[in-house]
């Protein structure tokens, strides 16, 4: 075996990283991260094709995919038939006793952007993992307060969200090289508690972010084929539910759901990668492709709507899950703030609901029966709404392309809410937290990517603010040593934060992911 550890190991590692466990990353890695890293330049290729003057559509080349109106995706597996409510949150030991007792139906076990890829989190996530599938895990806060598990039938379904394509990780090498981290955290979790999950009557399932397009897909598809041959599982026992939260999978929808059919478990509208997405992909065209503040960017702007009710056409159409986006909301002690913030909450549910979806997000166990009493209302006694077929519903490319379309402007509190937001999350971050509370919101890595991406954005095209202030490097960098300031904390505390945002905010060349530069701060 040619595969080296390359962290420490510290207590009950070795239940994490066995032997079998490790001759299948290097079995992956040997066999697809070829294909992994030649997809991810596929990416920089259609980036550049749209900086030239290209765009977005619907594939010529797959509307045979979309035409056909036979095919399925497998029927729902145990455990997730019905996901009205969904708490996402960090493998952390308190978050993980936490989300799975706070009533949702599904929990999203995140080891992505809720979650930091320190090696002791990697790892420790993992461990936390396999302790609340064996009824092992507890937690005593400082206080004094134990936290421990209900009974079996009233847990969240485990969901596993792994990395990214594009992130690596540095602490298991072959031959040298750096791993996958989407590889290393899927063989981790499908070895540790894959055939656990089995005997408890579920399976082992995962939630797959930030792919860009079918052929992506298709990569995953071929990896869990793969790896249920290794373990010898019956082909289709994993099951995975697709973020489409980059706007080029908004335009693949259909192709994605055909290429795992046989292991799909639906599409969630992740709405702030989304965002993050948009401004991504058309950041060098033009103030007409240039989105407003973050916040006045809602989901009942036109081209949001429009991909969110593609999504639920599509996936009822092929009888997959339609899963809506997060309420980011977090309970406050002002009650004021509260009051507003379940309004909020609730009307986006309803939305949500009516528009047909089977369920959606909450970041906080506070809302899950805020979200939940909303489903039940439209629900019922059903267990879904996958008889919604939407068929009312049709979505035009320059729909789902209408940027310019969103109202709203660019402000100097909009900037300086960016700044802040983002340095503030990134100082937690760097000292390994993924899932923070800011300004009474759940902020996870999205936000930081939405917040220095406008930034680029708005620099690069010389927007010129309410104020009258253009944007500009030097604004910018006082911008941030101002709001620093408003913390209150040492400002010691950001520097490495400070740093890491100014270097990707303030960059003549865009960086792909905020995360990256990030991780290489990490031991």
């Amino acid at each position: 075996m040619a595969i080296e550890i390359a962290g420490p190991m510290l207590a009950r590692y070795d239940e994490i990283l066995t032997g079998q466990a490790l001759e299948l990353i290097e079995r992956l890695h040997r066999e697809f991260d070829g294909r992994r890293l030649e997809l991810l330049g596929k990416r920089r290729e259609r980036v550049a094709a749209i900086a030239a003057g290209g765009s977005l559509g619907f594939l010529p080349e797959t509307a045979a995919v979309r035409e056909d109106r036979d095919w399925r995706v497998a029927p729902a597996a145990p455990g997730l038939v019905d996901r009205r409510v969904e708490i996402t949150g960090p493998t952390d030991r308190k978050m993980t006793v936490n989300a799975l007792n706070a009533g949702a139906k599904v929990w999203l076990a995140d080891q992505e952007d809720a979650n930091t890829p320190l090696w002791e989190n990697v790892i420790g996530g993992q461990l936390n993992l396999l302790d609340a599938v064996t009824r092992k895990i507890d937690f005593s806060s400082e206080a004094g307060k134990r936290y421990e598990l209900r009974p079996d039938d009233e847990l969240a379904t485990i969901v596993v969200r792994p990395r990214g394509w594009h992130l690596p990780e540095k602490h298991l090498l072959v031959d040298g090289q750096r791993t996958s981290g989407s590889l290393v955290d899927f063989a981790l979790y499908l070895v540790a508690c894959g055939r656990l999950q089995l005997d408890r009557g579920q399976g082992p399932y995962f939630y797959l972010p930030k792919m860009e397009s079918h052929l992506e897909a298709r990569l995953w598809n071929d990896v869990f084929v793969a790896a249920q041959e290794f373990l010898g599982m019956p082909r289709g026992t994993i099951r995975a539910t697709v973020l489409i939260e980059t706007y080029p999978a908004a335009f693949e929808m259909e192709e994605i759901l055909y290429e795992l059919r046989e292991h799909s478990a639906g599409l969630n509208a992740g709405r702030w990668d989304f965002m993050f997405s948009v401004i991504k992909t058309y950041r060098t065209r033009g103030t007409q492709y240039q989105l407003p503040d973050r916040n006045s960017v809602t989901m009942t702007v036109p081209f949001m709507r429009a991909y969110t009710e593609l999504l639920v056409r599509t996936c009822h159409k092929r009888g997959a899950h339609a899963i809506g986006g997060m309420a980011a909301f977090i309970p406050s002690k002002d009650p004021a703030v509260n009051e507003q913030a379940f309004a909020k909450v609730e009307a986006d549910k309803r939305r949500e609901a009516g528009d047909g979806f089977d369920g959606s997000w909450v970041a906080h166990p506070g809302m899950v029966d805020t979200c939940r009493a909303v489903f039940d209302e439209v629900l019922g006694s059903e267990p879904n709404q996958l008889g919604k077929l939407r068929e009312d519903v049709q979505v035009s490319a320059d729909q789902l392309l209408d940027i310019g379309g969103a109202p709203g402007e660019v402000t100097e509190a909009g900037l300086r809410s960016n700044v802040s937001v983002a340095i503030q999350y990134l100082a937690a971050w760097l000292e390994g937290t993924g899932a923070v509370g800011i300004f009474n919101l759940m902020e996870d890595a999205a936000t930081a990517e939405i917040s220095r991406s406008q930034i680029w954005q708005w620099r690069h095209n010389k927007v010129v603010l309410d104020t009258g202030s253009v944007v500009s490097t030097d604004l910018v960098t006082q911008i941030a040593d101002e709001e620093i300031a408003k913390l209150g904390d040492d400002p010691t505390r950001y520097t490495a934060a400070r740093e890491t945002f100014l270097d990707v905010a303030n960059a003549d060349d865009y960086t792909d992911f905020l995360t990256l530069p990030a991780y290489e701060r990490f031991p």
